[in-house]
């Protein structure tokens, strides 16, 4: 009995996981090529940028930044930066590959797996990966003296949140793809101009005004606000903002998991 011809009530609670537990195995197997990527990578950029490069911003420059050393600036935009761009590479070759390469989600189809499973799955995977990360690097950010408040525990859900943002839409356009052709595009036109004018490095503010609002309606800038409002503490100054980027990223989230949803039940009834 394919998926199609199922009742919804007799799909088990478990399918989820088992879509999850897949990416663990996989992972597993293959998570010592992702050490330096994943978690050597950001804290080196960060020793570079925040400390190197910090020690030569002006007195000047540090009230254009909120008044704070520049790592201190630094740290927790960095934070959502990575967020983005590990998802961002979890939400493209490894769906692409399950659906043209291996196929596997096609033999999770022919059981009691829907592709709204593996759909949620490979969300809830990329988000244990994004908590990991974001664990590993809020510790780093402590031990380097870059947290202004103990709220910067509260930057890790942020971070994961942004994350999440970024890999359900990318996600759900992986799904449509027969190659990896446009990943490329995806990152050299879309996340890498994100990673340096949403505020990462610099106060938006600093941009033209004519560009700004695009910088605006970037998820990293409005997860860079999160982080770095819990690590300065200064988040709950401005509730109505805060909850601004909040809702911001919930809406890219659920809007991006439907569109996963739809794109990979499309690709799995075509074959």
């Amino acid at each position: 009995m394919t998926a199609a011809a199922r009742p919804a009530n007799a799909r088990p609670v478990s399918t989820v996981g088992r879509v999850f537990e897949h990416r663990w195995l996989q992972y597993r197997r293959t998570f010592r090529s992702s050490l330096f990527s994943s978690f050597l990578t950001p804290v080196l950029f960060l020793a570079a940028m925040g400390l190197g490069l910090g020690s030569y911003v002006s007195e000047t420059s540090i009230d254009d930044i909120g008044g704070v050393p520049y790592l201190v600036f630094l740290a927790p935009g960095l934070l959502a930066a990575t967020a983005m761009q590990s998802a961002s590479f979890e939400a493209t070759f490894p769906i692409m590959g399950g659906l043209v390469w291996n196929r596997i989600y096609h033999a999770m189809y022919a059981t009691p797996i829907s592709p709204r499973d593996i759909a949620l799955g490979n969300l809830a995977w990329i988000g244990a990966r994004l908590l990991l990360i974001a664990t590993v690097f809020t510790a780093v950010i402590v031990v380097f003296g870059a947290a202004a408040s103990p709220l910067v525990v509260l930057a890790i859900p942020a971070a994961t949140l942004t994350g999440l943002a970024f890999a359900a839409p990318i996600a759900a356009f992986a799904a449509t793809q027969h190659t990896p052709d446009r990943f490329a595009a995806i990152f050299r036109f879309g996340i890498t101009p994100l990673f340096l004018f949403s505020g990462t490095f610099f106060p938006v503010e600093s941009l033209p005004e004519v560009i700004r609002p695009l910088a605006w309606i970037s998820p990293l800038y409005h997860g860079g606000a999160l982080t770095r409002g819990l690590s300065l503490g200064t988040l709950l100054n401005d509730p109505l903002l805060a909850a601004i980027h909040v809702l911001v990223l919930v809406g890219c989230l659920v809007a991006g998991a439907y569109a996963m949803t739809v794109t990979i039940e499309r690709r799995l009834v075509r074959g």
